[in-house]
């Protein structure tokens, strides 16, 4: 589901190494997600009074993730039929859901396993039905119809998708893959702010540009995930220290000392 407006690119001072402080830019995934923390912490105080409504009715999390889920679909019809502005207002405004589920599910001690996939497959729908209007749009839209922004828009969303499932499955696999210049938070904003504030300004350059712009990080993304779980899964090399030992012992008809793998199966091991 859509979470709020997203921004953020902030400086921060860092020292030299071995030297005098000096200023410097701090990475810009820790700059977001500074900003997003404390953009988060400001959202759930002006939205607490709604949780503390929905704490006490003990509104189930499920009930408020399909509220949102379909509020994002409603989102993705009105792009549909052109309305981009309206749809990128009403996609920010109803934001609050996404946000609040986790927070009432805490709460009331209803966290569990199945919520989290089922907020997560919910979130796939959003994000299906936000680029899938905007696909139609490029479509059938008489006015701005295109067959190149149909397209890339198409290329989007298969990004869109490839960057969840990247790290979904490396995650399942054990490795973190929480990399990538768009993740989730910077797509959303992408896919709401600037279309509530512009709409089709610019005889609709500034929808396209912000599309394209979504496509190619999603793009960039997936690859450095991909980058990333290779990092991650390739096998620790001995260091040159180790080996004068090893070739030592074996010119002397030993085996490695540390070695507790037959000789059979040690090929297999990495494998």
């Amino acid at each position: 589901m859509l979470r709020p407006f997203y921004f953020a690119f902030i400086c921060a001072p860092a020292p030299l190494r071995g030297g005098a402080p000096a200023t410097s830019r701090t990475p810009a995934p820790r700059r977001m997600k500074r900003i997003w923390d404390s953009i988060q912490r400001g959202y759930l105080r002006i939205i607490g009074p709604i949780g503390d409504w929905l704490v006490r009715r003990r509104v189930h999390p499920n009930t408020i993730t399909t509220i949102g889920t379909l509020c994002t679909v409603i989102g993705g019809i009105i792009y549909a039929t052109g309305h981009i502005r309206t749809a990128g207002w009403f996609l920010g405004l109803t934001a609050f859901f996404d946000v609040l589920d986790g927070t009432v599910a805490r709460r009331t001690g209803r966290s569990s396993t199945f919520g989290a996939f089922y907020d997560s497959t919910l979130d796939r729908v959003s994000d299906g039905a936000v680029l899938g209007g905007l696909v139609y749009f490029y479509a059938f839209n008489p006015r701005y119809s295109s067959h190149v922004m149909l397209l890339v828009t198409l290329l989007g969303l298969v990004g869109a998708y490839m960057t969840s499932y990247t790290r979904a499955r490396a995650e399942a696999l054990g490795v973190d893959a929480k990399v990538g210049v768009l993740q989730r938070p910077e797509r959303v904003t992408l896919l709401s702010a600037p279309q509530a504030f512009f709409g089709l300004a610019l005889g609709g350059w500034v929808l396209a540009a912000i599309i394209l712009l979504l496509t190619v990080t999603a793009w960039i993304t997936v690859v450095q995930r991909f980058i990333a779980v290779h990092a991650a899964t390739q096998p620790l090399v001995p260091s040159p220290a180790e080996t004068p030992l090893e070739e030592s012992a074996a010119s002397n008809g030993a085996a490695p000392a540390n070695s507790s793998t037959p000789p059979a199966l040690s090929r297999h091991v990495i494998s």
